[in-house]
């Protein structure tokens, strides 16, 4: 079992770097309405990164690598912005929502932590339901390349050994 002070990190991690990767990210984009998703997305995830940085008083900024990679190859593989969007909503997000509930399950924080969880898991549910609304005015993406490149953020996170969380201690 970790310190509660390395889970509050790690998971600081995971928000920084989204955080970071979506800011940097979407003026590069060129979908408008992908822009304006991903600009609020990184405001409301740097937020939340901001709230354990509060909490923690002190920590490094350390971009956690297999989660930024998968944000990173999809701003890449797609300048539309819908990749990026696709894997914070369904590849990224979701592993970050399975480390916040492991996080809680360990037993070791205290309220005030328990409480920047509640507020993390909050914002990310928000965010992710926010992602669906905006693609929902676009047609599915059928094509075949994309597709791959879907899966591939999918088994590129499962092979370095994150294919339900980004844990909470690594």
């Amino acid at each position: 079992m970790s310190s509660s002070r390395d889970t509050m990190e790690h998971l600081f991690s995971c928000f920084d770097t989204a955080y970071l990767v979506l800011g940097e990210s979407a003026a590069t984009l060129t979908n408008d309405a992908y822009v304006v998703r991903t600009y609020e997305m990184a405001r409301a995830l740097g937020e939340v990164a901001l709230s354990f940085r509060e909490y923690l008083d002190e920590v490094t900024r350390r971009p956690l690598a297999p989660l930024e990679d998968a944000l990173r190859r999809a701003v890449a593989s797609d300048d539309s912005g819908a990749m990026v969007l696709f894997a914070m909503a369904t590849v990224v997000g979701p592993r970050v929502l399975v480390s916040l509930r492991d996080a809680r399950a360990e037993g070791v924080l205290d309220e005030p932590a328990l409480q920047v969880l509640d507020l993390a898991s909050r914002v990310l549910v928000r965010e992710i339901r926010a992602v669906g609304d905006v693609a929902s005015r676009f047609p599915l993406i059928e094509d075949p390349v994309w597709q791959s490149g879907a899966r591939s953020l999918t088994t590129a996170l499962d092979e370095a050994g994150n294919a339900e969380s980004f844990g909470i201690s690594r």
